[in-house]
């Protein structure tokens, strides 16, 4: 693992707020890196799911790019650099937590859609989902986005860069819990503007929380972040999957199955 030789020694207070601040940073970027994409395609704002599938991917991976350009502008600006960056093939262990996270984000998810169904509790619709819709061709579209451009970059940005940075003031387990509470919170707005309510706003930020919590256990234990970043292909492709699954074979007519769906369209993470 590559060490960053000259850790500061920021107290609790400054460490989260300089995470929190760099997390929105990432949000910031992704605006002008999809610029592009919404002015050569307005449709992507009027009517998103009438636009193009080289639209929609297209405005997707430069949105992701963003995360990746906001975390380079931090290595850069700090004089960390790339070494900074802990990526390399994992050991035997390491595909061993990637196979455990994948299976506990699997379990974690349907805890939540069982919970969902029983409590009848409402969830808020995803923005990403907005540019599916019911288009099969476009999940399968999402699955390679999702391995190639979604969990790399939002690993890099939120692990390796926002996590990372909290451990120089807090425990690896509670710059986890932190780590967690700020991409949950970040992903807070963009919910409640597609909600009716505060509690179908909540459902889907409590498990955006969950899930960046494996993830960044995953991270923690290997310093590895290709770990995570599979962890979180793999995941986010079962949940695309399985809403290709329900449109092809006409499945949504199960209650159980409806919520999944529903619970998997509020929050690819």
């Amino acid at each position: 693992m590559a060490t960053f030789s000259h850790r500061r020694t920021d107290g609790p207070i400054s460490s989260t707020v300089i995470a929190a601040v760099l997390a929105l940073f990432g949000l910031g970027v992704q605006q002008v890196t999809t610029l592009p994409a919404f002015l050569l395609d307005p449709e992507l704002l009027t009517a998103p799911t009438d636009a193009s599938i080289a639209s929609r991917a297209g405005m997707l991976i430069l949105g992701f790019l963003g995360f990746v350009v906001a975390g380079g502008i931090y290595l850069a600006v700090t004089d960390r650099g790339w070494s900074y960056v802990d990526l390399r093939w994992p050991t035997r262990r390491g595909w061993g937590y990637v196979l455990a996270g994948v299976v506990g984000g699997i379990a974690f998810y349907v805890l939540i859609s069982i919970a969902v169904q029983l409590l009848s509790l409402p969830t808020a619709e995803n923005q990403v989902s907005t540019y599916i819709g019911n288009d099969q061709t476009m999940l399968l579209v999402m699955i390679a986005i999702v391995f190639l451009f979604n969990a790399p970059a939002e690993e890099f940005l939120y692990r390796n860069i926002v996590q990372k940075r909290l451990y120089d003031a807090f425990s690896r387990r509670r710059a986890v819990a932190i780590a967690s509470v700020i991409f949950g919170l970040i992903h807070f707005p963009v919910y409640a503007a597609l909600s009716e309510s505060l509690l179908a706003t909540a459902v889907p930020v409590a498990v955006v929380m969950g899930g960046a919590a494996i993830f960044g256990f995953l991270y923690a234990e290997t310093d590895n972040l290709l770990v995570p970043i599979a962890a979180h292909a793999v995941f986010n492709g079962v949940q695309f999957g399985l809403q290709y699954l329900v449109l092809e074979y006409n499945l949504e007519t199960a209650e159980s199955m409806s919520v999944a769906v529903d619970l998997a369209a509020a929050v690819p993470l």
